[in-house]
């Protein structure tokens, strides 16, 4: 990929795994974790100390990186954009998405970190996502496949479905009880089982993998939940829309909250799955 190789990008992933998880060790208590900041990131959640750790841990990582002569704007979710020398180099981060369960003790909460040479989706080069709970490293950078720790993916994994056509298993997020039961009726015709993990990124690599036959956010997402996994699910074999943009990956890579993030392993289903009705908003 232009500017820096995607060797160089695990490298100060992997950095910045290792700082974050010696992080979450040290906090082992649910009452250690839940402490927040007082304040509200810019993406409109309330800070969590260990989120604005976990994000300081990282920020030191892209200080060297561009010490070391790298220009880009890093997008984050407690800091919102922050020039490194600006260009057109992005470095969209989540430091703990699936900071809920991070805080109390439940096992998927994730970093992901995606690398873009432009302003939306479509653009994003290398995405990586670390998933803390199983310990699962995924990343994948373009036009060179999809890996989960250290194996390549197969893209030709299909979706399972049952007799009457329904997916095996689809993932939800943003699960609410209020919106899934907005959509309950085209979710029990879409899919024989739910499951919701917390995280999107980390849900994004269950169907890069072929575990979830696909996933429907019921309320739109920020690119820092979805920038890394969606590029993991695509090099995965599989295929991603965001449904409120002009263009399947037209999702700006800031920290609004544009469109709900559709993924499966087809192109067909991915379409079937965005008429799943989400809020489009957060709250």
């Amino acid at each position: 990929m232009a500017s820096i190789l995607a060797s160089d990008w695990l490298v100060a992933c992997r950095s910045a795994v290792t700082d974050v998880r010696s992080l979450l060790e040290s906090l082992p208590s649910i009452a250690d974790r839940a402490v927040e900041t007082g304040t509200v990131g810019s993406g409109g959640d309330d800070t969590l100390m260990i989120d604005a750790a976990a994000e300081e841990a990282i920020f030191a990582q892209l200080d060297a990186l561009h010490a070391g002569g790298l220009d880009f704007t890093a997008v984050s979710e407690e800091r919102g954009e922050v020039s490194f020398g600006g260009g057109p180099l992005r470095v969209v981060i989540d430091p703990i998405d699936g900071s809920l369960n991070a805080k109390r003790g439940l096992p998927h909460h994730a970093l992901s970190i995606a690398v873009a040479d432009g302003p939306l989706m479509s653009d994003v080069r290398f995405g990586y996502v670390f998933d803390f709970g199983p310990e699962e490293e995924w990343w994948a950078s373009e036009g060179a496949g999809a890996f989960c720790n250290g194996r390549r993916l197969d893209p030709s994994v299909p979706e399972r479905r049952g007799p009457t056509g329904r997916l095996e298993v689809l993932g939800i997020e943003s699960a609410d009880p209020r919106w899934v039961a907005a959509a309950a009726e085209p979710l029990a015709a879409s899919a024989y089982r739910l499951r919701a993990l917390g995280t999107i990124a980390a849900a994004l690599c269950q169907v890069a993998a072929g575990r979830l036959d696909g996933l429907v956010s019921l309320r739109a997402c920020r690119a820092v939940d979805a920038a890394a996994g969606q590029l993991i699910v695509r090099e995965g074999g599989g295929a991603v829309a965001f449904p409120a943009c002009d263009a399947p990956l037209g999702a700006p890579l800031d920290v609004i909250a544009h469109s709900p993030v559709v993924a499966a392993r087809s192109e067909a289903t991915v379409q079937e799955l965005a008429l799943i009705p989400a809020s489009g908003t957060r709250s």
